[in-house]
């Protein structure tokens, strides 16, 4: 039997948010088993006890798990005193109240685990499960082989010295070192801390991984529901979530899935919009940058066509206009001009014999000659003379 502070088990119900729900609680509109409760230490369990907030029983929401790839800059609370982004400006499509498993440093990125699951965030957070955190960070030195054996061994702070580590060097990089770090508690900064105190400066930090669960394919922003295989896998390394289940009214790795976007080709078709699954989130930007390719090797067609015919390729063109939609333009341009003139000029380029004979059927000499003689004077006019 789990019990919680009845404030904390109204607001991951979504009723209020955990000040609220202290004044909920004060004001005698919440009662456990039948019983008004106004003190604020009072405890209950969601799953056995019976709670109602003004007459009304408190339903239990359906368990999410999610992983969020959190960008750096972003708060990891749902609210924020100075109007700074929260992690909750990433899930607002997610029909339940979720909060963070943990925290990340404002300037640190990477995965962020949410869920509405109190007992999942309370065995991942308690000491004695020494759940793994995998960091990579950038320093702005090189480090050594013995400074490496020491943030193995753990590192003296104010706070007492830090568990051993699991440290691995990954390389060196213009006088720069990256290393992945793997811990085993979770005390506050502690990563700058340890660096901090061995005189070294965080240049970059992302966490790559918690209690196994990773964000590859995840952008920053980006969100996914834990997988069966990996919920399984946690509920047999530290026991949550209590049962495994399919999460599918959630709706996948997006706060929104992409809309589709139909291609417009100069050829006036429309091709086949693209794949609207989140699954494919993170490969559309890519998508994107071939279409114009395609489609600007399709819009060559009437191109081809048209310089097969200057070219006089016969049965080249008829090939061609058999495979593309040009030919029923080319047949509608040729029945709006008189098919004389374009037999002409088709002669016109055919070789020298032809041209011959044709010129000399447009311009006939006899008829020239007696225009000619009508305009000289007539023979009387002479007999005159």
């Amino acid at each position: 039997m789990t019990t919680e502070r009845l404030q904390k088990i109204l607001a991951q119900a979504g009723v209020a948010s955990r000040r609220a729900s202290e004044e909920m609680i004060a004001a005698g509109r919440v009662r456990v088993n039948g019983r008004v409760i106004s003190e604020l230490g009072a405890k209950a369990d969601q799953r056995n006890d019976r709670i109602e907030v003004d007459g009304r029983r408190l339903a239990r929401e359906k368990p999410v798990y999610i992983v969020l790839h959190k960008p750096r800059n972003v708060v990891s609370t749902l609210s924020d005193p100075e109007d700074r982004p929260t992690v909750k400006d990433y899930v607002k499509a997610i029909p339940a109240r979720l909060y963070p498993v943990g925290r990340l440093d404002y300037a640190t990125s990477g995965v962020l685990l949410l869920t509405n699951d109190g007992e999942f965030t309370q065995a991942l957070l308690h000491p004695k499960g020494k759940v793994p955190k995998t960091y990579v960070v950038k320093l702005d030195r090189q480090m050594q082989e013995d400074e490496i054996g020491r943030w193995r061994e753990g590192i003296e702070l104010d706070d007492g010295k830090t568990l051993p580590a699991d440290v691995r060097l990954l390389r060196y990089e213009a006088g720069k070192t990256w290393l992945e770090i793997t811990l085993f508690e979770g005390r506050n900064n502690q990563i700058r801390r340890m660096a901090d105190s061995r005189g070294y400066i965080v240049m970059r930090l992302a966490r790559v991984s918690f209690a196994g669960i990773e964000g590859t394919n995840l952008r920053p922003g980006q969100w996914r529901a834990l997988t069966i295989d990996e919920q399984k896998l946690m509920k047999k390394a530290f026991g949550v979530p209590t049962s495994v289940r399919v999460q599918d009214h959630l709706i996948g790795p997006l706060t929104k899935p992409p809309k589709p976007r139909t291609v417009r080709r100069t050829d006036g078709e429309s091709a086949a919009p693209h794949s609207s699954t989140p699954v494919a989130a993170h490969t559309e930007g890519r998508t994107r940058s071939r279409a114009p390719s395609l489609d600007s090797d399709r819009a060559q067609a009437p191109r081809a066509a048209a310089s097969d015919s200057d070219r006089a390729q016969a049965p080249r063109a008829a090939a061609s206009d058999s495979r593309r939609p040009s030919a029923p333009r080319a047949a509608a341009s040729d029945s709006r001009r008189p098919s004389a003139p374009r037999a002409a000029a088709s002669d016109s380029r055919r070789p020298s014999a032809p041209r011959a004979a044709a010129s000399d059927s447009r311009r006939p000499s006899a008829p020239r000659a007696a225009a000619s003689d009508s305009r000289r004077p007539p023979a009387p006019r002479a007999n005159r003379r």
